[in-house]
């Protein structure tokens, strides 16, 4: 797979990169990423995504831009107001990097269509914030054999974790919480958003790329307010429902 003269000038920093360079930077232009929910994880992971190169961004949310969304939804503008966020997202994302291919799905992802939205995806980004959603994306990952990188933030913390099939997401969190939170209940500072979506795009890029060392079945817990950041371990979960 060959670079025109526009794509070596502008992956110049990543071609250079020895834990990248051309190999690295040919499968990112290979690869199809699904991002489910392009809301405060999703807005800015597939803007880094599209600035990388990834050959093709599968854009998954049935929900229309609300001014609330522009806090922290940097991939939209105010003139997207009330349009369709994949419709908006990639229009977005096709003016940053013309080379990316943008897939549109604007629908809500349930057990009944995940397999078939996330098919033929080498990773699947997962922003959304209810748990609903997140179980349906994990049960899908774990039968197709697609890796799962997870964001989640509110208030002033956020959280990225890489699941690969056993440990999965459902190890992590077996049930919805009883007082299952989300930024409009509790708020979010809009900065946090930028740096959760931010770590889960890099850990799309290095899972590509095959570079470092992964947050596979780890979780990296981020503390925005206090400035520190600490990573604890997954385990697998024997009595797990879907890779138990």
């Amino acid at each position: 797979m060959s670079f025109s003269d526009d794509e070596i000038e502008r992956y110049a920093r990543h071609l250079v990169l020895a834990e990248l360079g051309g190999p690295g930077q040919q499968r990112l232009k290979a690869a199809r990423v699904a991002i489910v929910g392009l809301g405060g994880v999703g807005a800015p992971a597939a803007l880094y995504l599209a600035a990388a190169g990834i050959g093709v961004l599968r854009l998954i949310d049935h929900d229309a831009v609300a001014l609330s969304n522009l806090q922290r939804q940097i991939v939209f503008s105010e003139q997207d107001v009330g349009r369709l966020k994949v419709e908006a997202g990639a229009v977005r994302l096709a003016a940053l990097n013309a080379h990316v291919e943008i897939e549109e799905a604007a629908e809500r992802l349930t057990p009944d269509n995940a397999a078939w939205l996330l098919e033929g995806c080498d990773i699947v980004i997962d922003g959304t914030d209810d748990f609903e959603t997140r179980f349906a994306v994990n049960a899908a990952c774990v039968a197709a054999g697609i890796p799962l990188v997870s964001g989640a933030l509110g208030r002033w913390s956020g959280q990225v974790g890489v699941f690969t099939g056993r440990p999965c997401y459902r190890c992590l969190v077996a049930e919805t919480p009883p007082e299952a939170e989300t930024c409009a209940r509790v708020g979010v500072v809009g900065a946090l958003a930028g740096v959760v979506g931010s770590m889960a795009a890099l850990e799309t890029i290095k899972l590509i790329a095959g570079a470092g060392q992964h947050l596979t079945a780890r979780l990296l817990i981020y503390d925005g307010l206090a400035g520190t950041a600490r990573t604890v371990g997954v385990a697998a979960d024997p009595a797990c429902p879907v890779c138990g």
